[in-house]
């Protein structure tokens, strides 16, 4: 049988999400608890590869096992099993066929900014000492949705077959005395979140005008965008499937 877990993480500890030769990640860890629970030897497939220090509020990952358990004294077990800063909150049975990551349908992020020095929320979200023009910075929102070749906002040296990404939702809002960045798209490109909000972060401050996203945008180059912001305020926080997915 195929099984399907829903499961958020603290990034801060943790090199990723994917196994690394000589770093700890979030897949080898929930590797090792079914194994180790399960008494016979675990792979795992997550729906998407977060960078060191993102986060995750949800994630899936899927696993393949002959063994006959009940669902909910598994969860029960791994919770006890795992560290404080994973947590799986459901498992359930999916056909042979349904995969984690071919099947999402969309995928949407969260990043967390700052502008007033906080100490309790510092390792959660990215400070930012000066004003920022969320007008602007919604503005150069509108200007995504005219594309969909984002290589300028990709990793270096990525080996992809496509630059192309669907974006369905982007955002600028405030909650409380923090701004959130909202986006939503069908697959993202590596690195591709935390350059666009670099990019937007630069027109907020005025260092750089609207317009010119479109000019960032057609070169398809990486050097023309903004900074990359820090990992620690970046959250994976929604992943949609079909329907009908789950048996």
């Amino acid at each position: 049988m195929r099984y399907f877990l829903e499961l958020s993480y603290n990034g801060k500890p943790y090199h990723g999400w994917q196994n690394q030769p000589n770093a700890i990640s979030v897949q080898e860890v929930l590797e090792k608890a079914l194994t180790t629970i399960l008494g016979e030897d675990i792979s795992i497939m997550g729906a998407g590869r977060t960078d060191a220090g993102v986060h995750a509020s949800q994630m899936f990952a899927h696993f393949d096992s002959d063994l006959v358990f009940e669902n909910s004294h598994l969860l029960y077990k791994l919770n006890s099993y795992l560290p404080i800063d994973i947590a799986v909150h459901d498992i359930f049975k999916v056909n042979a066929e349904a995969h984690t990551r071919f099947n999402a349908l969309s995928r949407q992020y969260l990043y967390r900014i700052t502008t007033k020095k906080n100490v309790f929320n510092y390792e959660s979200t990215y400070f930012v000492k000066k004003p920022l023009d969320i007008d602007k910075m919604n503005a150069a929102c509108e200007i995504l949705f005219d594309y969909t070749d984002f290589q300028c906002f990709s990793k270096s040296n990525t080996d992809v077959k496509t630059y192309n990404c669907d974006i369905m939702k982007a955002e600028w809002f405030y909650k409380e005395e923090e701004l959130h960045f909202v986006i939503k798209a069908d697959r993202f490109l590596r690195n591709m979140v935390r350059a666009i909000v670099g990019t937007m972060i630069n027109i907020g401050l005025g260092k750089m005008e609207v317009e010119t996203l479109h000019d960032i945008i057609q070169s398809k180059s990486r050097c023309e965008a903004g900074f990359s912001v820090p990992a620690h305020g970046l959250y994976l926080t929604h992943i949609e499937y079909p329907v009908d997915i789950k048996l």
